[in-house]
């Protein structure tokens, strides 16, 4: 392998134990764990990039990640040999070689989350770090037709936690899909966006839960996507929920896979 070569790795995680994935000097972190095991690999320094980030609690099964190498490993190496070193709740699932410019968050298309709600009266011991609890059935009918609401380009202001919030980021986002299914006690909402705002989809999700409550109608949701006023949208539904299911590119990664 070349000098300076970029590997993209492919990363699933358990976000229970985690503040987020981004790094923090003061708390435990998908991406301080990652440049752990690199620098027990091969020694070097490396600081990765993530190509969407999760908040504290948040799982993963698709996130991606890149970081740039002088290490004379090859993608198999890298998968096996960081897997040696990381924790049982961090696995990399696949490892590339691209170009050196190759910008794992600037050149995704979209990203896609699920939002995990067991529909049960009573608790599940194995679901439910995974899962939101809801007692009560849910309309799923009423999710889904509240779901068109958020489909096209849109300015997602009320689904921000807060006015400040607000300010400091671009609101409008391009969503690409949006739905709701049922899988025996298990709801799945599915989200499909060019990028997503702090806490959009688990607020959007918290919103939807009302909906299938018969606590908001189909009509006062699309009013709250319509309306752009911060911290309209929620309650927040709880991070153990939420999973990065994958993120999207206009090409397949370039140079071998592991």
């Amino acid at each position: 392998m070349a000098s300076g070569a970029r590997i993209i790795l492919v990363v699933e995680y358990d976000g229970t134990d985690y503040h987020g994935s981004q790094y923090q000097a003061n708390a435990p972190t998908v991406q301080a764990e990652i440049e752990k095991a690199l620098k027990m690999l091969t020694g070097e320094e490396a600081r990765i990039k993530m190509a969407s980030r999760t908040d504290a609690g948040v799982h993963a099964r698709g996130q991606v990640a890149a970081f740039d190498t002088g290490a004379s490993l090859s993608p198999h190496e890298f998968v096996n040999g960081l897997n040696h070193f990381l924790p049982e709740d961090i696995a990399v699932k696949e490892a590339f070689r691209a170009v050196a410019d190759f910008d794992v968050r600037r050149r995704a298309d979209s990203r896609e989350y699920c939002y995990f709600v067991l529909n049960s009266p009573t608790r599940s011991p194995l679901r439910q770090k995974y899962a939101y609890r809801v007692e009560g059935e849910l309309n799923i009918e009423d999710m889904n037709r509240a779901c068109k609401a958020l489909v096209g380009r849109h300015d997602f202001a009320s689904f921000v936690a807060s006015e400040e919030t607000a300010k400091q980021k671009r609101t409008v986002r391009d969503v690409f899909k949006a739905e709701v299914v049922r899988d025996g006690d298990m709801i799945i909402f599915t989200m499909t966006a060019s990028s997503f705002l702090p806490h959009q989809v688990r607020n959007t999700a918290g919103a939807l839960i009302k909906v299938g409550q018969g606590r908001m109608t189909v009509e006062e949701f699309y009013d709250l996507v319509a309306t752009g006023s911060p911290g309209l949208a929620g309650p927040t539904a709880p991070a153990a929920g939420l999973c990065l299911e994958r993120v999207n590119y206009p090409v397949t990664f370039e140079g071998d896979a592991a």
